[in-house]
């Protein structure tokens, strides 16, 4: 449900407003805030332009990833960088487009920052002017940028995303709910939207890509069976685009998955800048994201771009998934 609003409030007043309920707080993770929406005002920008201004296709390049490097993907990598490589409140970045953390202060690293991206998730919807995002995670820098890169998620001071549609919306969460924005161009601001976002106990929706059916695990075949041939029901939707998908299922509740297949266990989706940090969103709106078997944010990473079998969504649907992984 949407809050009251209490007039017409910017991210920035927003941020400001938190940061006062605690007293220790010293305004750098604001700052970072701050320019994630920045980028998420530039990004937006050019998505809007993208058909006309030649954005979209391939670049030609292959990431580390082994994947196609989309126009928007270098793009929006770019636009990430700029907005935080001269941030001193920001030690590093690690990104899906980049092998190795992009050290941006070898000096006093001390108390700052480390920022994890995906900068564009589902960039190939921009083919056919389909939802497109962003995701992040924060983290403060404990000893060396290697140790911090290879936290549980559980240590994420913030996450969120930011989703390019119709509307441009920014959600975050820094551990005290989880709070929506929308940019409103005109006067070129993003402006509280819900305040203490909550996802439904039980929802309606099942997000997968069941093009993949024969391809999954024994367990993602049982748990789909079992939930589509229920008593209860639900709509099926699936966009390509992984922040898209957790948005509605935010708003509805349901399951979105991405589980392990026979020939690919580990899973596609990439812990450390997409799974984490939406395990985040998920839990401070009172759902929960698990692989089957464990729970994502008690996963200690062994390497920048590890995949993992991924579900996440309301607390009844991922209940229901992980018993059809204990079988």
């Amino acid at each position: 449900m949407k809050e009251e609003r209490r007039g017409r409030i910017t991210l920035n007043r927003f941020l400001v407003e938190r940061q006062h309920l605690h007293p220790d707080a010293t305004g750098e993770l604001t700052r970072v805030m701050d320019r994630l929406g920045t980028v998420g005002k530039i990004i937006s920008n050019y998505m809007k332009c993208a058909a006309l201004d030649g954005l979209r296709g391939l670049t030609g390049a292959v990431n580390v990833q082994g994947e196609n490097v989309q126009k928007l993907d270098e793009l929006g990598n770019s636009v990430f960088i700029e907005a935080f490589e001269y941030v001193d409140i920001v030690g590093a970045i690690v990104s899906e487009e980049m092998e190795k953390p992009l050290v941006t202060s070898l000096e006093n690293t001390s108390g700052k920052y480390l920022v994890l991206i995906d900068p564009i998730d589902g960039s190939s919807n921009l083919e056919v002017d389909c939802t497109i995002g962003s995701i992040f995670s924060v983290r403060k820098i404990k000893n060396s940028i290697e140790e911090t890169v290879l936290q549980k998620g559980s240590e994420q001071v913030a996450a969120g995303y930011i989703m390019y549609g119709t509307s441009t919306h920014l959600i975050y969460s820094a551990g005290d709910g989880v709070h929506g924005f929308v940019l409103d161009e005109p006067i070129g601001e993003f402006v509280l939207d819900h305040e203490y976002m909550r996802m439904p106990e039980k929802g309606k929706i099942v997000s997968s890509n069941f093009g993949n059916y024969r391809k999954w695990s024994a367990s993602a075949r049982h748990f789909s069976d079992a939930i589509l041939a229920g008593e209860d029901s639900y709509s099926l939707r699936y966009s390509g685009a992984l922040v898209a998908d957790l948005h509605q299922i935010l708003h509805f509740g349901g399951i979105y998955f991405y589980p392990d297949e026979t020939k690919r266990p580990e899973g596609k989706l990439r812990l450390l800048y997409e799974c984490a940090p939406l395990a985040m969103i998920a839990e401070q709106a009172g759902g929960s994201a698990t692989t089957g078997r464990v729970r994502i944010m008690d996963i200690g990473p062994s390497n920048i771009h590890q995949r993992i079998p991924f579900a996440i969504g309301s607390i009844r649907e991922i209940q229901k998934y992980e018993e059809a992984y204990a079988i």
